[in-house]
């Protein structure tokens, strides 16, 4: 899986940004006499397009789920090395790296990725530790979709009322009622770090049954939304989105039948996808495109990311009344149709651009 035997190996020292020419006739030998004179180069000669070094520091499951064969093998066909980072290795020995992508927490890390980025600004990022620990509290990961207050003629794009719980568990029935919250709740982990358990949620269908929940949390009132969620990837500026099954609506009659906390692991995975089924119209179509690219490209900005993905939901009943109910970093790429295709051609862009930058 790894491309390191198939690399180059050169220093940072070396003079990287200088371009190479081929085509024209052979070079004459050239004697005392002439060593003053360099003839330039032949109008039908092309600069050698090197490759693009992208260094990967991504936990062993990330790696097996996104650097995939068919993924690797087009990218070497494009010029596009993947190379693993060492983390026994100080990261300025390592390299040198057009682009850093990483999916690692902790401190120690966060710190030798922020020296590398001061040390070698030329470098991109993918992306900023900063940026992602943003999207790694549920508190604070939807702000920026409240703050926007998204409604055009395509639709309108909120959150769920929420709540914060940070400990206490009971004092959430009394929280819940003076913040105007109805039921059935869905909880979620407050920490979302990608792990197994951040993804854990709750559905609770009665007021007693909240005391049960173990904080810290954010509750979020259910919305109905004809069982089907929409993943959004966003690659860039490349918006993917596909179909998965999600939890099925709640009708008055079972909300008034049913008591208790019921747990669910993750919910939206490739298993369950949606896009094959038999769905009404109503539920199976899409949000709009152009609403998708301007909720992306806000969220770009406000961010400042360039990889993750949107949960939204159409509330059930509507045609265009969306709720994002989640926000994810880096999320599982390789379930995204031609994700290998979408990400190479993303990689390269970066590169390129970066060398132009040191180039000229």
């Amino acid at each position: 899986m790894r491309l390191e035997d198939e690399i180059v190996p050169f220093h940072r020292s070396g003079k990287r940004g200088e371009e190479e020419y081929v085509g024209g006739e052979e070079e004459e030998e050239v004697s005392s006499i002439d060593a003053g004179f360099f003839p330039p180069p032949p109008h039908n000669a092309l600069p050698v397009q090197r490759n693009v070094v992208v260094g990967y520091a991504l936990t062993s499951k990330k790696v097996k789920s996104f650097l995939q064969p068919k993924l690797e093998g087009l990218a070497r066909k494009k010029g596009i090395l993947f190379v693993a980072i060492d983390q026994n290795r100080p990261l300025s020995e390592q390299g040198p790296f057009d682009i850093v992508l990483h999916k690692l927490t902790g401190k120690e890390w966060l710190q030798i990725l922020e020296d590398y980025r001061r040390t070698y600004p030329e470098v991109t990022i993918l992306d900023p530790p900063d940026a992602i620990q943003h999207l790694h509290n549920r508190q604070s990961m939807l702000q920026c979709v409240a703050d926007m207050n998204l409604s055009n003629s395509y639709g309108k794009v909120d959150i769920p009322r929420q709540l914060v719980i940070k400990k206490d568990a009971a004092c959430i029935p009394d929280a819940v009622t003076n913040a105007g919250l109805m039921l059935p709740i869905v909880a979620k982990p407050l920490v979302a770090d990608g792990s197994a358990k951040s993804h854990e949620l709750s559905l609770a269908y009665d007021q007693n049954s909240l005391q049960k929940l173990e904080p810290p949390l954010v509750l979020q009132e259910f919305v109905n939304h004809g069982g089907v969620l929409f993943k959004v990837y966003i690659v860039g500026e490349t918006i993917k989105v596909v179909r998965r099954f999600s939890l099925p609506d709640v009708c008055k009659r079972e909300l008034c039948n049913s008591a208790g906390v019921f747990r669910f692991p993750r919910v939206s995975c490739a298993a369950a996808s949606a896009d094959g089924a038999d769905l009404d119209p109503g539920v199976a179509e899409l949000p709009p495109q152009p609403l998708l690219e301007k909720l992306s490209k806000e969220l770009r900005r406000r961010l400042g990311l360039r990889l993750f993905n949107l949960d939204i939901i159409r509330e059930h009943g509507t045609r265009d009344q969306f709720y994002v109910i989640d926000i994810n970093y880096f999320p599982g790429y390789g379930k995204m149709p031609e994700y290998e295709h979408i990400f190479t051609d993303f990689l390269l862009s970066l590169g390129h651009s970066e060398y132009k930058k040191r180039s000229f």
